[in-house]
């Protein structure tokens, strides 16, 4: 990837501090017109943990936007533990399900609600004087592992103790209990007490045709595995949502494709070109009209799918008014011209996002009253 000699930051992301300031990428002809708080970037390294990335970015940001403090969460800890729920269900489904290093931003959720959380400090899944992660080998032997557990009839009921040996030979023994800033605490009682994690306070949107607008259907998508339910909107609906989640100083956790010519990390912006014969080298180049059939037409025939998953930290324009969203992966800050951030235009947007995770209390009243928050 190139990399330019300029930053996006005139005082970066790097600290809290740069809050109160606008981020402006002249080289772009872009502008930062709001940003949220958000925590550093983060390296996923070798793995396709994004999922996790995303989801406890937005976590973190959300305990600054409630002014409970500014915490590294550790991602491996969630991580580990999906991949033992992921793990049961392969087994329950007699290995016909999905099982390997992706997954969804609801996992995040549904992960610290079942096991807790704790910081990076206590538990950073690195061993051995790693200073990456990754997972491919790990996967393997999980694999290998799970199909002689499925050899036997009847299962063996301790199956779980042998694949936990694999996890804490990988990532370390998951802590029972930690101490942080002077106080003991269970991974519980620290999502609880200190990072007052709710899932419930969270709600997973998307926006497709096959099933009714208003209503939560299980989104088929492979990485899927734990079969949750999504609230349908009509397309500008959920682009609404998402802006006014932004406005407010919410974050949004973002679901979407990346793989195609127009997601340009390396030149830090990505735009839906209208011409099939233009590069889109410029964030300025005409893009197309995205509406909900176009929308639908490329989901169903697999041309968009879900392959990444990043947090939505603010908006920005260009001359002309065009809207970007700005964009934090979880590539490092190395990873494009402006610290492992990107610009994403509207277009981009509405025609690849496959899901979007955001704090309820954002919704708009008018979307609010559509749905049933309860499913």
């Amino acid at each position: 990837m190139t990399h330019y000699t300029r930053t996006l930051f005139s005082l970066g992301f790097l600290s809290l501090s740069s809050f109160s300031a606008f981020a402006q990428a002249p080289e772009l002809g872009l502008r930062t017109t709001q940003q949220s708080q958000v925590t550093s970037v983060k390296n996923q390294g070798g793995t396709g943990t994004c999922w996790c990335y995303s989801s406890t970015a937005m976590i973190e940001s959300e305990c600054l936007r409630r002014n409970l403090g500014e915490f590294d969460i550790s991602e491996m800890f969630t991580v580990r533990n999906i991949y033992l729920e992921k793990a049961r269900n392969y087994v329950r489904r007699q290995g016909k399900a999905q099982f390997d290093e992706g997954g969804l931003g609801h996992d995040v959720l549904i992960a610290i609600a079942l096991y807790g959380a704790v910081p990076e400090s206590v538990y950073s899944g690195l061993k051995n004087g790693e200073t990456n992660h990754s997972h491919g080998k790990l996967v393997k032997d999980l694999k290998t592992y799970l199909a002689e557990v499925m050899k036997k009839s009847p299962i063996d009921p301790n199956w779980e103790e042998g694949f936990n040996k694999i996890l804490d030979e990988k990532f370390g023994a998951a802590p029972a209990s930690f101490d942080y800033n002077g106080k003991t605490y269970t991974p519980r009682e620290f999502a609880d007490q200190v990072l007052k994690f709710n899932p419930r306070d969270y709600v997973s949107l998307t926006s497709f045709t096959h099933h009714p607008f208003y209503k939560s259907f299980v989104l088929e998508i492979p990485d899927n595995w734990a079969n949750e339910q999504y609230l349908n909107l009509p397309l500008e609906e959920l682009t609404a949502a998402v802006q006014q989640s932004l406005s407010q100083g919410y974050t949004v956790m973002w679901d979407a494709d990346i793989s195609n010519t127009g997601f340009k990390q390396g030149k830090g912006f990505a735009v839906e070109v209208n011409d099939k014969n233009d590069k889109g080298d410029s964030p300025e180049v005409a893009e197309k009209k995205v509406d909900q059939a176009y929308r639908q037409k490329l989901f169903d025939s697999q041309v968009t799918v879900d392959d990444h998953l990043m947090q939505i930290a603010g908006m920005g324009t260009n001359a002309a008014g065009k809207k970007f969203y700005l964009v934090k992966n979880s590539w490092g800050e190395k990873t494009g011209p402006y610290k492992g951030y990107i610009y994403v235009s509207e277009p981009y947007f509405e025609l690849n996002t496959i899901n979007v995770i955001l704090p309820k209390a954002a919704l708009p009243e008018s979307v609010k009253s559509k749905i049933n928050l309860s499913e």
